[in-house]
């Protein structure tokens, strides 16, 4: 099995990377962790440097990567990064796709999308949402 886990720097996000690593090392799959974001800064390398060390307490040798995407900018940029999240999990031929959901609610989600939203509603692929 193959796994996604898209990482923002949020808790949740987080929470979701520790239970993907447990759930791959437990059922021999294989991990992918990506940040994406409209241009990587400090902050991204604070995100990915917090990513590797989880994995790295997992057992788990992978690097984290970043897609840029500078479409981000545009209003609903969280649908966006569901559809680029979902776009990934097609090129990279993923089986399964783990993320953490903020739980911003029924106005949060008005103005700004859910990414997690977007993902889970395209049910093209199984997913597992951590709050």
């Amino acid at each position: 099995m193959k796994v996604l886990v898209p990482v923002d720097g949020s808790e949740c996000s987080f929470r979701a990377l520790e239970f993907a690593a447990e759930f791959v090392t437990r059922y021999e799959g294989t991990l992918d962790v990506v940040h994406i974001t409209d241009y990587q800064n400090e902050m991204s390398n604070e995100i990915l440097t917090r990513a590797q060390q989880l994995l790295a307490d997992a057992g788990i040798d992978e690097e984290p990567s970043v897609v840029t995407d500078t479409r981000m900018s545009k209003p609903k940029y969280a649908d966006q990064v569901g559809k680029d999240i979902l776009q990934l999990t097609e090129e990279g031929n993923y089986n399964h796709i783990v993320m953490g959901h903020h739980g911003t609610g029924r106005i949060g989600r008005a103005i700004l999308g859910s990414a997690a939203e977007t993902v889970v509603r395209a049910a093209e692929h199984p997913s597992t949402i951590i709050p």
